[in-house]
């Protein structure tokens, strides 16, 4: 059978696919019109808390901190002599390992060869971390990272507080943005602690490994006391300037709590 109009057909056809496609998008737009809804509730619910949270911190966990970081600085642990803490790093080193202070550089490597492998790792002892540092080390990680996320709270609780850009009135607005750049800054300096701790182990591995090669240059079990002093004093620094941060924040922000929860006046307007 011919159609005796092919034409009007294919018009025929293609309007039922467009109404088809039509009503599908309708149907698609009505059931996810819930989802959105919901999504953007659960937005304003985010919002509301984030600011909740932001202004707890300032009046309540700052304080907090300040107090306990104040307190953990004058424990034992903080208020070593320097000179206490170091390692014995040659009691972990076994007699048969060392190389004779007559040898030469020359004589101790061909000895070194001619040794058996297994003999030789046998021989090589687990030099541990220095205990002391080790400990603080995990009690003072967990408090860089806490001011981390608290800071990232702060920066997000003031940011929501932002109003819309308008020409005049933003002196309250550049307040809120020097506060954002300090928070910014703190929030960097204190990953920065996080790296310092890093290096250490691995300017002290570095170490270890020369003492473990040439055991009979004592500049490098020097070293080793040196670097350790120096990274318990580094650790008590960090300590006070995770005090003094909370310290300042707290400070700074309370200070300016009014511009920063209403950076313009309601009514602006009126005073033209």
């Amino acid at each position: 059978y011919l159609n005796p109009n092919p034409g009007r057909a294919r018009r025929l056809s293609a309007n039922s696919l467009c109404h088809s496609f039509v009503l599908q998008e309708i149907s698609t737009s009505i059931r996810m019109q819930p989802m959105a809804t919901r999504y953007m509730q659960m937005f304003a619910e985010f919002q509301e808390q984030c600011v909740e949270n932001g202004e707890k911190l300032i009046k309540e966990f700052f304080p907090q901190r300040v107090i306990e970081l104040n307190e953990f600085l004058k424990t034992e642990r903080l208020s070593l002599n320097p000179s206490k803490i170091h390692s014995n790093i040659e009691e972990f080193t076994k007699v048969d390992y060392r190389i004779s202070e007559n040898e030469t550089f020359q004589g101790s490597a061909k000895r070194a060869r001619l040794e058996n492998d297994t003999d030789s790792k046998s021989q090589v002892p687990v030099i541990p971390c220095n205990r002391l540092l080790e400990e603080l080390i995990d009690d003072i990680k967990p408090q860089i990272r806490t001011l981390i996320e608290k800071c990232n709270c702060v920066k997000i609780w003031i940011q929501l507080l932002i109003p819309r850009i308008e020409d005049g009135n933003n002196f309250g607005v550049s307040i809120q943005e020097d506060i954002l750049g300090e928070v910014a800054r703190i929030e960097s300096e204190a990953a920065g602690f996080l790296d310092q701790i890093s290096r250490y182990f691995i300017s002290r591995g570095k170490m270890i490994s020369k003492i473990a090669k040439y055991p009979f240059i004592k500049d490098y079990s020097r070293c080793i006391c040196e670097l350790d002093e120096k990274e318990y004093l580094n650790l008590r620094l960090t300590l006070c300037e995770l005090r003094n941060h909370y310290c300042c924040l707290h400070d700074t922000i309370t200070k300016n709590i009014e511009k920063i929860k209403k950076p313009r006046s309601v009514n602006t307007d009126t005073m033209y």
